[in-house]
């Protein structure tokens, strides 16, 4: 694994997944570079166990290494001065999916905060809300019907602490992505116990 304060990140929010009992969705890992701007992305995607495929309700989380964190990553580790903090940007996207009628706006912005537990020196704001609707492709199949989709969206900035660059295996990691992961399950919780109507799913679990 590549020895770098950003996936040591990576690690620890893997970690807090798992000791929140989420399961990693198949197939839904990338880890991309921008070869243009020099960013760095991670994305995955994370469900309740026992959902079946696909999960009614879904954490799609990215997180953004941008050129300028690299920068001052390393300045730090050429001179061993932190003049400005790299930070993570960090994007989580609950969907609640396989929905058999449109969801009511309200009941789902009541059902979430508008803000996340501190993760750092900050917390991830609510975005706001979208709906989804898929109509499939109908063919000699008169039963098919749509599919509704909702998407509710948090996003912040992860500032790392100076002994966090200087040390990858600081604990720091592990206590800040601890809560994330225990906030992300409870939500998703949450919003598989409201009282909606879902497709079934493609297969049994």
């Amino acid at each position: 694994m590549l020895d770098h304060v950003f996936t040591d990140a990576i690690s620890a929010l893997r970690d807090a997944f798992e000791s929140a009992f989420l399961e990693r969705q198949a197939f839904e890992e990338h880890f991309q570079s921008d070869v243009l701007l020099g960013d760095l992305t991670w994305e995955t995607s994370y469900g309740l166990p026992g959902e079946g495929e696909p999960p009614r309700v879904v954490a799609h989380i990215t997180f953004d290494w941008p050129a300028w964190s690299q920068a001052a990553y390393r300045q730090w580790y050429v001179e061993e001065e932190l003049e400005r903090r790299p930070a993570i940007e960090m994007e989580i996207v609950l969907r609640v999916q396989r929905l058999a009628d449109p969801a009511d706006p309200a009941a789902l912005y009541a059902a979430v905060p508008e803000l996340s537990p501190l993760v750092g020196d900050d917390r991830l704001e609510r975005a706001g809300l979208t709906t989804e609707i898929a109509h499939p492709d109908p063919g000699d199949d008169d039963t098919v019907v749509p599919e509704y989709a909702v998407e509710i969206t948090y996003e912040g900035l992860y500032e790392l602490a100076e002994e966090t660059v200087a040390d990858g295996t600081s604990t720091l990691l592990d206590e800040h992505f601890g809560a994330l992961g225990g906030w992300i399950a409870s939500t998703l919780v949450k919003l598989g116990d409201l009282q909606l109507a879902f497709l079934p799913a493609d297969e049994t679990p």
